[in-house]
């Protein structure tokens, strides 16, 4: 028979459109951790492999949780924003586990947030948080991943969803335009489309189209390093409609599940774009919603800086199963 302490040690996973984060996840916290690029591996078994053959543990783990940037309610999982896919059934199989849990990355994310610590967040927008309120969760990355926290009968229960996809909402000339350019290029536009990071580049390039402009061939980070430089660049406005349309994309979480409890902001691009992120327009733009200010004014929003915070959240998910 299992022991209480081998069925709380796991095999833990957080695969993004970039990358794979992988650690064993033990009564005592997260053990031997490590990033790697999903790039350099064919496959996700290959890569589980390398990291059991490597990990200095002595006995694999026979339950594993794995977190994927994706819908994860059927057994064949086609992860969204890079070529990976996978039965878990065979995954299962294929890593001899007894028990695998796979669950949306957000989902994940959402159920570290009762185990966040001070210095894992930074307070983009103070306000006071609404006790047993629902939670939004959402951010940036490779896609954007959006979740959510509902208090139930004395615990947490984060929710699996897709409004990534939302459709993207203009409140102004300047992004109407952006979104008739990105129109021409992908037929229905996103949330994703512009609040990512390769989003950041179609809202830098859009941005440029409307003005007339051939946009250079820029990286996001080159974009990010861009604004810094040139206050008034077409990299710099990117940036401030990029914060601008996360404040309003963040309230309109807010409002759909009244979620009084706070924001957590997830993701790899805002905490790298910091030095530009334009907070004072991310909190304009969260405020502003006529009839409804009231509602979002006390909602404080944070952001979450901890990178393997989800792999606490999937271990979470799994000990709850």
């Amino acid at each position: 028979m299992e022991s209480p302490e081998n069925r709380q040690t796991a095999l833990v996973a957080d695969i993004g459109g970039t990358n794979i984060r992988i650690a064993v996840a033990t009564p005592d916290g997260l053990q031997n951790p490590i990033t790697w690029l999903c790039a350099d591996f064919d496959t996700i078994a290959a890569a589980l492999r390398s990291y059991l053959d490597a990990s200095s543990t002595t006995t694999a783990p026979k339950r594993a949780a794995i977190a994927v940037a994706c819908p994860a309610e059927s057994d064949w999982i086609d992860i969204t924003n890079q070529r990976w896919s996978f039965s878990k059934e065979q995954l299962r199989q294929d890593l001899g586990l007894e028990a695998l849990q796979v669950v949306n990355d957000f989902t994940a994310l959402a159920a570290s947030i009762p185990h966040l610590e001070p210095q894992d967040t930074q307070i983009i927008k103070s306000g006071e948080a609404l006790a047993n309120a629902a939670i939004a969760v959402l951010g940036p990355g490779t896609g954007l991943g959006v979740s959510g926290l509902i208090a139930s009968a004395g615990r947490w229960i984060p929710l699996s969803a897709e409004g990534g996809h939302s459709t993207l909402v203009a409140t102004n000339e300047r992004e109407w335009a952006v979104v008739t350019i990105l129109r021409q290029q992908f037929g229905r536009v996103s949330n994703e489309r512009v609040l990512s990071g390769p989003g950041l580049v179609n809202l830098y390039q859009a941005l440029c189209k409307t003005e007339g402009t051939s946009p250079a061939k820029l990286t996001p980070a080159e974009i990010v390093s861009g604004a810094a430089e040139k206050p008034e660049s077409f990299e710099a406005t990117a940036v401030r409609m990029f914060s601008g349309w996360l404040g309003t994309a963040a309230s309109d979480l807010v409002l759909s599940l009244g979620a009084r409890g706070g924001v957590y902001l997830g993701g790899g691009v805002v905490p790298k774009m910091l030095q530009v992120f334009d907070q004072r327009y991310f909190v304009e733009r969260f405020l502003d919603k006529g009839r409804l200010r009231s509602y979002v004014e006390p909602v404080p929003v944070y952001l979450v800086l901890n990178t393997q915070i989800a792999l606490v959240g999937a271990a979470a998910i799994l000990q709850e199963s």
